[in-house]
């Protein structure tokens, strides 16, 4: 069945049982499910039956289970159920009956509502519901069930955790916080302190992590959860005798541990340890060839480290398993689109994009990325395996399934290590988004994790990535905003040793995209003080295994709490100026004090005063001499210089923006038309050169290009430039092929002009200009 039909008829089948979650919260229960038989008194007849079945599929034991579940879903399809619990009984049959089966799963959200409707007070059918709801990725309808519970009894200890999932599902809320209610409410509760555990884990918080897995394991030694997470963490740091400790318990539990080798996996995932997670996947499907996770982590990890092929067998295999997983199918479905797209190999690159757009963006992106390839090899010693895979998407939500599995993915680009991928710059608009600066940034991570062995913590690796875009000029790379040093003037920035969070558990909106340009200040200080080798070091320290408080006092020789008051220190003399003028009236004030009240008082004056606008724009420009946003005082001041047809000054402070802003398409512009008006071609070139970096799709821009390069003598820029624009699809396409053979013959590619002009006249016999350059070559 195509995975749209299979979609859309489990769809229709849970539909129903959607409604009857969305009628919870309002209706009665005898109006969201058919008439109930009388309630006839008296034990649950498979209540043993169920807990037998259950038992025997957390061993593993599937045949025993699917023959139990059976025998009493035929039992209940036959003569019904005769109480709640009995109701209880067969969804939870049901469940067990539901891989590949879209039937089972809405007979058991059936049973799991009968079951409410015969008793309101059975809360376990109200929580089953929720977490069957949740598990086929209804969000929504689980989020209904477990508050009417928690409206009934809001210390639930179940029910709060079951919401901290809802919360950790939608990315939503405070799971964390949530989960410590449970732990509140019932302290020796293993789920919830293995759930704790696991998102201290994941955030990289170890220490925190191993105390509230043993805590688990302490209150129920036979929690898999809390072996799970203890052995994960074990694995992940070399430990190999509590790792062993760990397998052998849950072996214990669970002779075929599918799901122990698939949190295994899971975590090494998010230690972007992609092959290993790989690896771990594998060896849990072959425990438990039905385990629907473990195929979803193999077949998703296959296509990161670009076994393509691989990676949709084993999604295809996922998703027959589950038609509810939209993971799984968006990725599927993306994999069919990509069918259309093209493939350039091009030395160590393999560049993958929409058709349409394949040939100009890899003319560009494959020369920068062989420079950053080479400058990048000599700085950290280590080079990636190749061919590195690019992939382009020309919709965000494509590149977001690609990366994740759902839309919405606010990132640009990322890195599985020689698998990157990005958006086009077709898929943000002109001045948002600079493709060279994030394919240069995602290429620095294939060095940084491949030295450190997949090892490196996110913040580090990213606060690494910003500075590489940094080093290689442009005007790339992230700069002070105002914001970020109100945030500094307000002290809402993490400290280095908790960077980790900024990027994990981010406090308010900017803190992530705060805590990349941190993270990469750090780097530059450690650089500044300890020298080139300090950060290579560090990685290789990672690599043997050690933890950051240990790479601290290796490499920089202080502990974190030290590294902490030498950063603040540090950043507090770099910014001083910037710092006291954004500083507001009281510590919580942010509304960017005398620099924005400046700002907001030249822009007043624009039309009324300008000289007096001007006055203050230089003011505000002394304040924060930093900064280099669009919005910022020195652009302000190069138009009005502008205006003025003081192009020196203008020249003087649009290099100010230019050379801080990656994305300033209209300063770039500016710069560019006062060098070429004052002869200076090549910094007019140069100028240009940075905004194809932003948008490529400009044919004036290309055409400046070849023309400046040219006249400089650069005939191969001039030859690339024709290109571009043939690449671009023009309107008079033989016209841009007789351009592109004029700069060939100056070039000197004799050849490559004559094919070029046979081409042209094979279209057009006629045209006049490609015969009479045929004639010219034909005695060369």
């Amino acid at each position: 069945m195509k995975r749209s039909v299979y979609m859309l008829a489990a769809a229709s089948m849970l539909a129903p049982m959607v409604a009857c979650g969305q009628d919870r919260a309002a209706a009665q229960p005898t109006a969201r499910v058919a008439p109930l038989p009388p309630r006839v008194p008296g034990p649950d007849r498979w209540a043993t039956e169920i807990a037998a079945a259950e038992a025997s599929a957390r061993r593993g034991d599937r045949r025993d289970a699917t023959q139990r579940a059976s025998r009493i879903t035929a039992a209940y399809e036959q003569g019904g159920a005769r109480n709640s619990d009995e109701y209880l009984s067969a969804g939870r049959a049901y469940v067990l009956l539901g891989i590949g089966n879209a039937q089972a799963v809405r007979s058991a959200l059936a049973a799991f509502d009968r079951a409410t409707a015969a008793d309101s007070s059975n809360v376990d059918a109200q929580l089953r519901a929720g977490e069957l709801f949740l598990e086929k990725y209804n969000a929504p309808d689980a989020r209904l069930s477990f508050e009417g519970i928690l409206r009934r009894s809001p210390t639930d200890a179940k029910a709060l955790l079951a919401m901290a999932r809802v919360e950790e599902f939608e990315g939503k809320g405070n799971p964390m916080a949530t989960a410590r209610l449970s732990i509140a409410s019932e302290p020796r509760y293993a789920d919830a302190l293995a759930f704790v555990a696991k998102m201290h884990r994941d955030a990289e918080s170890y220490d925190s992590a191993r105390v509230y897995a043993q805590r688990a394991i302490d209150a129920d030694s036979t929690s898999s959860a809390g072996w799970s997470v203890l052995g994960s963490m074990a694995f992940l740091n070399g430990d190999s005798a509590t790792f062993r400790k760990a397998l052998a318990a849950v072996t214990a539990l669970q002779p075929a541990p599918a799901q122990f080798y698939t949190e295994l996996a899971e975590a090494s995932v998010r230690q972007r340890r992609y092959t290993e997670a790989v690896a771990l996947a594998k060896r849990a499907t072959g425990y438990d060839s039905l385990y629907v996770p473990a195929y979803g982590v193999l077949g998703t990890n296959q296509l990161r480290i670009g076994q393509m092929e691989a990676g949709r067998a084993a999604l295809e295999r996922a998703f027959a398993l589950d038609p509810f997983n939209l993971w799984h199918k968006n990725t599927l479905d993306l994999l069919d689109k990509m069918k259309a797209f093209r493939t350039i190999d091009h030395g160590r690159f393999r560049v993958v994009a929409p058709a349409e757009e394949a040939d100009l963006l890899a003319l560009y992106i494959v020369p920068l990325l062989e420079q950053a390839y080479d400058s990048l090899a000599v700085r950290y010693g280590y080079k990636p395996p190749t061919p590195i895979r690019l992939e382009f998407y020309r919709y965000h939500a494509d590149f977001s399934v690609r990366t994740v599995g759902l839309a919405g993915l606010g990132a640009l680009g990322v890195s599985f290590g020689s698998l990157l991928a990005m958006d086009t710059p077709n898929g943000r608009e002109k001045g948002q988004f600079n493709w060279g600066s994030t394919a240069w940034h995602e290429l620095t991570h294939a060095f940084t994790l491949g030295a450190s062995d997949h090892r490196v913590p996110r913040w580090l690796s990213e606060g690494l990535s910003v500075l590489e875009e940094r080093r290689v000029g442009r005007g790339w790379g992230a700069d002070a905003t105002v914001s970020y040093v109100i945030a500094m003037a307000n002290s809402k920035l993490r400290p280095i040793s908790q960077l980790s969070d900024g990027f994990l558990r981010p406090r308010f909106p900017e803190e992530t995209q705060f805590s990349y340009y941190e993270a990469s200040l750090f780097c530059e200080m450690v650089e500044a003080s300890r020298g080139a080798a300090a950060l290579p070091a560090m990685l290789k320290a990672y690599r043997d295994g050690m933890d950051t408080p240990g790479v601290f006092q290796k490499v920089l020789g202080k502990t974190p709490l030290q590294i902490d008051a030498e950063f603040e220190a540090y950043t507090q003399r770099k910014f001083a100026l910037a710092i006291a003028a954004v500083r507001g009236a009281t510590p919580n004030d942010s509304s960017g004090g005398k620099f924005v009240a400046t700002m907001r008082e030249a822009a007043s004056k624009m039309r009324s005063d300008r000289e007096a606008a001007r006055a203050l724009f230089e003011q505000a420009r002394a304040m924060f001499p930093e900064y280099g946003g669009d919005d910022g005082p020195a652009w302000y001041l190069a138009e009005m210089a502008r205006a003025a047809n003081d192009t020196a000054r203008a020249l003087s402070l649009v290099e100010q923006v230019t050379s801080r802003n990656e994305t300033a398409w209209e300063a770039n512009m500016m710069e560019a038309d006062l060098r070429e008006a004052r002869g200076d071609k090549a910094g007019a070139i140069r100028a240009l050169d940075r905004l194809n970096w932003i948008w490529p799709y400009d044919p004036t821009v290309h055409v400046r290009m070849a023309t400046l390069s040219a006249a400089q003598g650069d005939r191969a820029r001039a030859v690339l430039e024709r290109r571009a624009i043939i690449a671009m699809g023009p309107t008079d396409v033989l016209d841009a092929r007789f351009e592109l053979a004029r700069a060939l013959r100056d070039a000197g590619d004799i050849a490559g002009a004559r094919r070029e002009l046979l081409q042209v006249l094979e279209e057009a016999p006629s045209f006049e200009k490609a015969q009479a350059l045929l004639l010219e070559l034909r005695g060369k």
